[in-house]
């Protein structure tokens, strides 16, 4: 029984590329419809009472409003990590990593579009915050949800896929012998 390099696997997987594509511009997509809808609605204050309400926050830092006095070097960061989810989602050796790096990488392309395109201008904008959490007093969009389910669903299906490869490892060792 031959095995197929993991790497391989991926990339030549029927659809694979397209399902990775579709996930980005689809939570793209419904990070920007969704930042409009909001926009247009111009809540003043907290909407809605409980454990989640929707709040406008223009945040011109990174996550939990990190640097948010240097808009442009935010920005290039943001483009380091867009760059850098394009190259991890290319390289992902399975396709569970794979399509969870594709949810990061929409999410990012979604607060990268704020950054360069919203008000106060190119490279300076702010991302538009809307959902949010009473508990931790937070503000957070669809892409902050994208990339942090994202990022937790690529280290479960590394971890599972280190139990696996042991596994499939064990049974060679065990044929072989």
């Amino acid at each position: 029984m031959r095995l197929i390099p993991a790497d391989a696997a991926v990339r030549s997987a029927p659809g694979a590329g397209w399902a990775m594509a579709g996930i980005a511009l689809a939570v793209l997509a419904a990070d920007q419809v969704s930042k409009s809808l909001v926009l247009a609605a111009r809540p003043s204050g907290v909407t809605g009472t409980g454990w989640v309400s929707v709040r406008l926050v223009r945040n011109t830092g990174a996550s939990g409003s990190l640097a948010s006095g240097y808009p442009v070097l935010v920005t290039l960061a943001a483009i380091a990590v867009t760059a850098l989810a394009i190259a991890l989602a290319l390289r992902a050796r399975t396709r569970g990593v794979a399509l969870c790096i594709a949810a990061v990488l929409g999410g990012a392309a979604g607060n990268l579009a704020d950054r360069i395109f919203r008000a106060p201008g190119l490279g300076r904008g702010g991302v538009v915050d809307w959902i949010h959490f009473a508990s931790g007093g937070g503000s957070l969009d669809l892409a902050d949800l994208a990339i942090q389910f994202g990022v937790l669903g690529a280290i479960i299906a590394l971890v599972a896929d280190g139990r696996g490869r042991k596994v499939r490892e064990a049974r060679q060792v065990s044929e072989s012998g």
